[in-house]
């Protein structure tokens, strides 16, 4: 047991430190290119924070782990929503300014009701994949087109919050590749103790990869949110959040199921309208740019608690 919480730990210190390479590397490479600061910061980083969970995604599926796969994302955007955006709300009251994260917001929403439909069926077929990825595609060239209109002080912000650029070209390149190998190490690490320890507690996989693996993939949108939000940069903590979920949609469970179809498996009904349910609870924030409190944000820390709580101990 020891060694396989040992296992689980090096596994996520391997994704927290390969979605920083990858994010650091890819950055400074967007930049190369002439990419802005507030793409990047739109696109790129949220790309890289999501890396963690499309590695452990893809590798639970390819191991017959389909309750982990899933309910890996299915966790992570509860999480997103309630525990990150939350706890950011109760460490600064969270403002959106940003016109593209209010676009965000209800295109979330519709996403999560699309991929719950698709689900309808049991699975997700390498269909529904192809028309995630190619929502993917669609969401990232409007984010690219949008961000151009985007007032300079929002801009001057996602600038201030992008990482640091390495100024080499070749540095760049390296920081990608480490970071790639570290996230496929710690992808596989990570998968392997959540099945161990699934059967070592008697826990399903679904549980597991919606509490402790869910967690895991999501502490680089954690560090980044929180560190957004003890700035004061409340669109980057905010867009931070529903881009990620955004790209764990249509992004890793589209590409999950055109490399394998993917089962819903003991991923409930219920794990799925908890999913939407935060998504919708958030929309009045983004949608009218509403001051998000400290109050709703303790209100949404309860529900993660509440809900975390009660898929162990059910």
């Amino acid at each position: 047991m020891t060694l396989t919480l040992l296992i689980a730990a090096a596994g996520l210190v391997l994704l927290f430190v390969g979605g920083e390479l990858l994010v650091r590397g890819a950055s400074a490479l967007a930049f190369r290119f002439g990419v802005s600061a507030l793409a990047v910061g739109l696109t790129v980083v949220g790309l890289g924070t999501s890396a963690p969970e499309l590695v452990v995604s893809v590798d639970a599926a390819l191991g017959g782990a389909n309750d982990v796969s899933l309910g890996n994302v299915v966790g992570s955007n509860i999480c997103n929503m309630a525990l990150i955006l939350g706890l950011s709300a109760l460490l600064r009251p969270v403002n959106v300014e940003a016109k593209l994260v209010r676009i965000d917001g209800p295109l979330m929403v519709f996403v999560s009701v699309c991929v719950v439909a698709m689900l309808w069926d049991g699975a997700l077929s390498r269909l529904d994949g192809v028309i995630l990825l190619a929502g993917l595609v669609g969401y990232l060239v409007f984010t690219l087109w949008q961000a151009r209109q985007e007032s300079d002080v929002i801009r001057e912000e996602f600038e201030s919050a992008v990482p640091g650029a390495v100024s080499r070209v070749g540095a760049a390149i390296g920081f990608v590749a480490a970071g790639l190998l570290a996230l496929l190490a710690g992808g596989h690490l990570l998968v392997r103790a959540a099945i161990d320890l699934a059967e070592a507690f008697g826990m399903s996989q679904a549980t597991i990869g919606l509490t402790i693996v869910a967690l895991g993939t999501s502490l680089p949108e954690l560090a980044t949110s929180v560190v957004a939000a003890i700035r004061g940069q409340s669109d980057i903590a905010a867009g931070n959040v529903v881009g990620s979920n955004l790209f764990n949609m249509l992004g890793i469970l589209g590409v999950t199921a055109l490399i394998t179809p993917l089962s819903r498996g003991e991923v409930g009904w219920s794990d799925l309208g908890v999913m939407i349910g935060v998504a919708v609870i958030a929309l009045p924030l983004l949608v009218t740019h509403l001051r998000l409190s400290r109050l709703e944000g303790a209100i949404l820390l309860v529900i993660y608690v509440v809900y975390t709580t009660w898929l162990v101990v059910a």
